[in-house]
C-alpha cells in the first residue's frame, strides 16, 4: 500500500437527515471540511449538514476506490448500517 497510487480513501458521511453520503478522496479531513463549508462540497449537502465520517476504507487506487464507491452506493440502508457497525468507527 505504499505506492503513490494507493492513497485514495472511500468514506461514508452521515447527514443531518440521517442519510448517508458516500465518496472518495485523497484527504478525508479536507473533503469533510469542504462538504461542511459548502463551496466545494457535494450538492447532496444542500439542505443537509454533514455530521461526521462514519466509515472509511484507506489504501485504494483511484480505480479501486471508484469501484468500491459504486458497490456501496448500491447497498440498502440496512446493509450500509451493518457495514458501518462492523467497522466500529462510531
Amino acid at each position: 500500500m505504499s505506492k503513490q497510487t494507493d492513497n485514495w480513501s472511500l468514506y461514508i458521511i452521515e447527514a443531518s437527515d440521517a442519510s448517508y453520503y458516500t465518496g472518495i478522496t485523497t484527504d478525508i479531513e479536507r473533503r469533510f471540511d469542504e462538504h461542511r463549508q459548502g463551496q466545494k462540497g457535494a450538492k447532496y449537502f444542500n439542505g443537509r449538514n454533514p455530521l461526521g465520517v462514519v466509515y472509511r476504507e484507506d489504501g485504494h487506487s483511484r480505480s479501486s476506490a471508484s469501484r468500491r464507491e459504486a458497490e456501496i452506493k448500491k447497498l440498502s440502508r440496512s446493509e450500509k448500517q451493518s457495514l458501518i457497525a462492523e467497522a466500529g468507527l462510531r
